[in-house]
């Protein structure tokens, strides 16, 4: 059964831009670029299941994140989209893309490649377990929990994200961790669905990340034969370190697209 997505609707008409966010994000990370496309489109960000405020369920595979955000379009009247995910979410909309390609107008995915990766996220688990038992009061307290396990601020700041105020007081996690790292394997997994989407196709990269590596190309392009390649100077977190320039790789591909 699919879980009803929390988003962000700006509203507008035309084939709109849908963002999936990636893993322990959330929709309100892309504001900024939201707030830009808006101007010239209808676009729609998404919670996934278990991240933002949408609801905590079992399970994060591919399929049933993809059958989420079909079930969203659905309700929203979108026969159509443009699919813009990044990192865990360009695997959901490759899943989307390779399961209902007629709903696919065209495909973005940021700094990710449609194959299973390695377990690398031990560290953030255990600072967000350890920051979940601190039951901090204030943001800074929060920080000083997470640096215990994670050293980069950037990264802390990243998962701060993710934190609300209690209704009892103090703050806690929006993210429904148990489920996350219960179904763990399955957000390292390859994406859903067979073969290759042959619609066009933008891949962004980062030149610091090695979630796309050139090895990674031949088989990126077995699932993607008609994507093209961008390449910023950046990390995996490519579209808050050179927003600029993600920007206008993503509004010439779409302005590209008929």
């Amino acid at each position: 059964m699919p879980v009803a997505l929390n988003h962000i609707d700006t509203g507008g008409e035309g084939v709109p831009l849908v963002v999936v966010h990636g893993l322990l994000g959330s929709a309100d990370n892309w504001r900024s670029h939201i707030k830009k496309w808006r101007e010239s489109r209808r676009v729609i960000a998404v919670d996934l299941r278990n991240h933002g405020r949408s609801p905590h369920v079992e399970g994060m595979g591919y399929e049933a994140m993809a059958q989420d955000l079909m079930a969203l379009l659905d309700r929203l009247d979108v026969e159509k989209a443009h699919l813009l995910g990044h990192s865990m979410g360009g695997k959901v909309v490759i899943s989307v893309a390779r399961l209902a390609p007629s709903r696919v107008a065209s495909l973005i995915v940021a700094d990710i490649a449609p194959q299973a990766y390695g377990h690398d996220h031990d560290t953030i688990f255990a600072g967000l377990r350890h920051l979940e038992s601190g039951a901090p009061t204030t943001r800074g307290e929060a920080d000083a929990l997470l640096a215990e396990h994670v050293d980069e601020r950037s990264t802390r700041l990243f998962l701060a994200t993710n934190l609300e105020r209690a209704e009892q007081g103090g703050l806690r996690l929006r993210i429904g961790l148990d489920q996350i790292e219960d179904d763990y394997d399955a957000i390292m997994a390859e994406p859903a669905g067979e073969g290759a989407f042959e619609g066009p196709t933008l891949v962004v990269r980062g030149s610091r990340s090695r979630y796309v590596t050139d090895e990674m190309l031949p088989g990126l392009r077995r699932v993607l034969p008609d994507a093209e390649l961008v390449t910023l100077e950046a990390g995996h977190w490519l579209h808050a370190e050179q927003p600029e320039a993600f920007q206008a790789a993503v509004n010439h591909f779409l302005d590209g697209v008929k």
